[in-house]
Order: C-alpha cells, then sequence, then structure tokens
C-alpha cells in the first residue's frame, strides 16, 4: 500500500473515531500527524509542524478575544439594535445586510478570512437574540464573502487571474467575478429559503427591546438564556426603542473594532495581532468588563481546527494531494478529468487554502486544456467556485470563525450543522459548476 493512501485511509479513520467516540477531531489529527508523518512520511517535528496554521491560530484566538469583550461590556447588543433599527425592524433583511457587507468588503480587496472575522461575531449574535439560524446567518456570511472574491480588485481575482496568465491561458476578468457572484447569491438564497427565511419575513417588523432584543425576549425565560439581554443598570427599561446607552467602555470597544477594519483592509495588517493587541488595550483600561473574555476564547475550536489543519499539512509534505490531483490529470476523458478536478478542489479546499489549492490544480489542468476540447475560461471559473463555496466547512478558515463566533451553548450542535452543510456542498456543487460551466464549452 502506498504511503499517500495509507495516509488518506487514517484521515477517514480519524473522521469516524471523532463522529463515534465525540472525541475532539483537532487531538486525533494532531495524533495522526505524529504517527503518520513519523512512521509513514520520515518527517522529522519540524516538518509535521510545517503545516501548523500558526496564523489561524492568532486570529481565532484574537477575534474571538475582542468580540468576547464586545459581548461582555455589550457593546453587540448596542450592534445588534442598530440593526434593527436600520433595516426598520424586519429581521428577515439581516442575514442578507450580513451578506451584501461581507461581499462588498472582499471585493474591495479584503481578504475573505479577514472580511468574515470582522462580521460573523456580530452576525451570530444578532442570530442569537432574535431566534435566527446560526446555520443560516453564518452560511450568509461565508458566502457573501465569496460572492465578492473573485472581483477583478479582489485577493483571490487578481492571484487566480496572474495564475492563468502565467500559465498561458485563455482568461476573462469579469466572467469569473460573475460565475462565484451568480454561484453564491443562488445558493444563499436556497439556504435563506430552506432554514428559515419565509418565517423570518412572515414575522414582519419588530420594535427593539432592551438592547435589541425582539418582543419576546422580555420574558424572564427567554432574558436569562439570551447573552446580554437584560437590561443594565444604564439602560431604561422602560423606553423600549432607547436601546443600550454609549458607556465609555462601549465606545472605546467599537472605536478597537472600526479600528481593525481600517488596519486589516488599509493598512493590510494581521487581523490576529490587530485584534489580540486592541483586546489587550481594553482589557488594561476596563479589567472588570474583560476578565471573563479570556475563557470564552474559542478554545476547543481553535483545538479542532489547528490538529485538522496540521494533519493536512503533513499530506502536503508528503505529496499525498499531488498524487492524487496528477492521477486525476492524467485520466485521458477531459470532461471525467474535469469534473474530478473539481471534486479535489472542493474536498481539500474544504480543510485547506482555497487559493494554494487553485495554484495547484489549474497548473494540472493545462494539459487537457492545451487540446481545446475543454473550455479554459469555464474550466478555471467552475475550479475557483468549486474550491470557495466549501469554505463553508467548519475546518476551513472562514468556517471556523463563523464556529468560533456561535455561542458556546450552542457551538456543539453548530459544528455537526456546519459539518453536514460543508459535505452537501461538496457533494453537489463541483458537479453543478461542471455541468454549467465546463460541459457547454466542451467539443
Amino acid at each position: 500500500m502506498s504511503p499517500e493512501l495509507i495516509s488518506i485511509l487514517v484521515l477517514v479513520v480519524v473522521f469516524v473515531l471523532a463522529t463515534t467516540r465525540s472525541v475532539n477531531m483537532g487531538a486525533l489529527a494532531f495524533a495522526a500527524a505524529f504517527g503518520v508523518g513519523t512512521l509513514v512520511a520520515d518527517l522529522d517535528a519540524d516538518g509535521i509542524f510545517a503545516g501548523f496554521p500558526g496564523d489561524l491560530f492568532v486570529v481565532l484566538v484574537g477575534v474571538t478575544y475582542l468580540f468576547a469583550i464586545a459581548r461582555t461590556n455589550g457593546t453587540t447588543d448596542w450592534l445588534v439594535h442598530a440593526a434593527v433599527r436600520l433595516v426598520r425592524g424586519r429581521v428577515a433583511l439581516i442575514p442578507w445586510v450580513m451578506f451584501a457587507l461581507t461581499g462588498a468588503l472582499t471585493a474591495i480587496g479584503a481578504v475573505s478570512p479577514a472580511a468574515v472575522a470582522i462580521v460573523a461575531p456580530v452576525a451570530l449574535s444578532f442570530a442569537a437574540r432574535h431566534r435566527i439560524s446560526p446555520l443560516l446567518m453564518g452560511t450568509m456570511v461565508v458566502h457573501g464573502a465569496q460572492a465578492g472574491g473573485f472581483s477583478p480588485i479582489s485577493i483571490y481575482g487578481t492571484i487566480v487571474n496572474g495564475i492563468v496568465a502565467r500559465e498561458n491561458l485563455p482568461g476573462n476578468e469579469i466572467a469569473l467575478f460573475l460565475a462565484s457572484l451568480i454561484a453564491n447569491v443562488l445558493i444563499a438564497t436556497v439556504v435563506f429559503l430552506v432554514c428559515g427565511g419565509r418565517k423570518l419575513w412572515a414575522r414582519g417588523a419588530e420594535v427593539p427591546r432592551d438592547g435589541g432584543a425582539d418582543p419576546g425576549a422580555d420574558r424572564p425565560d427567554a432574558a436569562a438564556s439570551a447573552p446580554g439581554a437584560g437590561p443594565r443598570p444604564d439602560e431604561d427599561p422602560s423606553a423600549p426603542d432607547a436601546g443600550p446607552a454609549l458607556t465609555p467602555a462601549r465606545i472605546a470597544t467599537l472605536v478597537s473594532l472600526a479600528a481593525l477594519v481600517v488596519a486589516v483592509l488599509g493598512f493590510d495588517l494581521d487581523a490576529g495581532l490587530t485584534a489580540v493587541s486592541l483586546a489587550v488595550v481594553l482589557s488594561t483600561l476596563w479589567p472588570e468588563d474583560s476578565r471573563r473574555a479570556v475563557g470564552q476564547i474559542a478554545w476547543s475550536t481553535v483545538l479542532l481546527i489547528c490538529g485538522v489543519l496540521t494533519y493536512v499539512g503533513v499530506l502536503q509534505e508528503m505529496g499525498t494531494i499531488t498524487w492524487a490531483g496528477e492521477g486525476v490529470g492524467g485520466i485521458g476523458v477531459p470532461l471525467l478529468a474535469a469534473v474530478l478536478l473539481c471534486y479535489i478542489g472542493a474536498l481539500v479546499s474544504a480543510f485547506a487554502s482555497s487559493v494554494g489549492i487553485m495554484g495547484a490544480l489549474i497548473p494540472l489542468a493545462v494539459p487537457f486544456l492545451a487540446q481545446g476540447e475543454i473550455g479554459a475560461v469555464g474550466m478555471v471559473a467552475a475550479l475557483a467556485v468549486s474550491a470557495t463555496v466549501v469554505d463553508v466547512s467548519p475546518f476551513s478558515t472562514n468556517g471556523a470563525l463563523v464556529l468560533a463566533a456561535a455561542p458556546e451553548a450552542d457551538r456543539e450542535g453548530f459544528f455537526r450543522q456546519l459539518m453536514v452543510y460543508g459535505g452537501i456542498v461538496v457533494a453537489v456543487v463541483p458537479a453543478l459548476a461542471w455541468l454549467v460551466l465546463v460541459v457547454p464549452g466542451f467539443g
């Protein structure tokens, strides 16, 4: 049995054990990385840790730390209340507002995880307060980020268009952008309808009360179950539309959140390091509001994601991903090779860098694209869509950020929902992208 096949089988075992024995998948993946890396791939510790996502570790810790402070001092309550007022109480519009916001951020040049890191905590906080499915809200944020992710001036767009130009393939920047935009809008529409969007429309407009909660949230049981739902000493419970007051701590937190956006988008600073630094400043100035925030960092999610991605790094180090891609590329049946490459891009991207996968798969497609039977523009667009819509997976950077933003009490169930939804996307979208974008250009 080849080392590459062994490494894939071990990954299957990790999934089975995590599912059947309720063991943290990240811990299992670390053990698997050690075993496979040492016994099969002959890697030392440095080789095994080469795939450890240090940047993602800092992003997850930093962003969840900063937004934990925002939750404890009531800043997210204020933001939720402001969002309800913005859409005149129609909570059904909020998922689309989040979709459009993340789409706009990535379209003008934000890295997709940075946009999700900024928007997801507010979106999930709103979902918790207004009885909106976290799966709906989380996926709308991620699909929004991918909808704008391939504009000609975006990070993904410039990278993929650069790869196409380097490989001397025909390209079309607008077609690439529109393919991703339309695909994600359609997927988001389906998710909205399936995950309760119609019921949200039926609820009509709701007047925000007690810090942005819906009219039913002033019941004792609902107030107890919603984070920060009850009135604070600085709020007037008798004023139904007043919302939370802007205390100095909340103003400073809002300034910090704005500074995070400017630092990441305007100065290209690291989102994780910036968030940690801002959180430390807030903790120093208002330690009483921030004392519980460290405990609210999504540590179990950090272990899960970092462990799985470390094992994926071992697969990359030992050439498993290249081995699979080259095997598909040598099939000799262009349409079959095209759909299999789309599936490989989706499967691997659900656990690894979307851009990295496209950078590996587009060159692998060059030999059969050179034959002229498959249209290069459609094939590149299909690979781009297949490799990025799966970022809703809880093992991808965007999915992990959404998972980390969910309330701790709901995180385990939300993780399972994201896994199921990610599996459906991996199973369905590559075939549809191939059918719509590749097959019409064949021949």
